[in-house]
């Protein structure tokens, strides 16, 4: 059970506070991050969002004020030694914000998280986190319902609502609940507008994004005895002849999962160092626990690992073996 009050509490006794996610931020973690960053104008408080990375231009349509800055080393120096509060919304882990990790960790700043992942780092003086929420955007919800700090404005209900829509695979993954569905209801009560929001993350893709998908199609392999295991390989190859960018690949792996037996999905994706593989399964099985074997996380359904001194040509074959074998060991989980 998160303290909603603590929280409370320090949003209240401090006034400056600097907002971050994690690299390549998806729909929750910039949802989240604006929500907060509104719950803190509302208090009167001074706020600042800086990301690693530029936000992707499928929701960027979010930040409609167009506050969230992109990081810079040099513009960005003092940043960390400039606010009362550090915030680290939708990560637990300080690698996740890459070349930001050193600031964050040495300022002398009192630190937050805001979270829903497993396996969370002592990187900050306070977590706040409960791997059962579906979303990160769920427990910005909750907190403000439990505690009244802000109304729910339309703005913030957007944000809310993007972040839950997609970290919860548009309602189909496994933490969709009813109290999902009676937050979801809510916030179109207050004036969202599902359809927009869903055509502006998911159908308003560019050329290169689907030409992408096609070589990611095309590059699937199935493995193992029962045909549990489906991979899609993208290499930078694919990246630079597509013109596609590395954040539009999220949720090209989910796509493994609709095959007939597959209980476990693979895609490897090469980047410019080193590779990331992202993971899914159905039911019972772990992937969590699969990634974690290899300094990866994320949920029991849905993780990710990152290789930064290994070539994917090196490793590919090697996590295909372990994949098989770990797929093997667990016949008996549930799907």
């Amino acid at each position: 059970m998160i303290d909603f009050k603590l929280l409370e509490k320090i949003l209240r006794e401090n006034n400056s506070f600097l907002i971050t996610s994690h690299v390549n931020p998806d729909a929750d973690a910039l949802g989240s991050e604006l929500a907060f960053y509104y719950i803190l104008l509302h208090l009167g408080k001074k706020a600042r969002i800086v990301n690693y990375s530029e936000t992707p231009y499928y929701i960027d349509f979010l930040d409609e004020a167009n506050v969230i800055e992109k990081y810079d080393e040099q513009k960005h120096i003092d940043i960390f030694n400039e606010h009362d509060v550090l915030v680290a919304v939708d990560f637990n882990r300080a690698c996740r914000i890459i070349k930001m990790e050193n600031a964050f960790r040495n300022s002398n700043k009192l630190k937050i998280c805001i979270d829903h992942h497993e396996d969370a780092e002592e990187f900050v003086d306070h977590l706040f986190i409960d791997t059962s929420y579906s979303a990160t955007g769920q427990i910005i919800y909750d907190f403000i319902n439990f505690t009244g700090i802000a109304p729910v404005t339309l703005p913030i209900a957007n944000n809310l609502y993007a972040a839950i829509m997609t970290d919860t695979g548009s309602f189909r993954f496994d933490r969709t609940t009813p109290e999902v569905h009676r937050i979801a209801a809510h916030l179109l009560e207050i004036g969202v507008n599902p359809q927009y929001i869903y055509n502006k993350i998911y159908d308003e893709s560019k050329p290169g994004k689907v030409k992408l998908l096609g070589a990611s199609i095309n590059s699937l392999e199935i493995f193992g005895d029962e045909n549990k295991l489906a991979v899609m390989t993208i290499m930078q190859s694919d990246l630079d002849s597509t013109g596609a960018l590395e954040t539009e690949t999220d949720g090209f792996v989910n796509l493994c999962m609709s095959i007939e037996n597959v209980k476990m999905g693979m895609l490897f994706l090469e980047l410019k160092d080193g590779f990331k593989v992202s993971l899914r399964s159905k039911g019972e099985l772990s992937v969590h626990k699969f990634a974690s074997e290899f300094g990866g996380g994320g949920h029991r359904n849905a993780s990710g690992i990152r290789f930064r001194n290994n070539t994917l040509e090196e490793m590919r074959i090697f996590l295909i073996e372990k994949a098989k074998k770990y797929l093997n060991n667990n016949r008996g989980s549930n799907v």
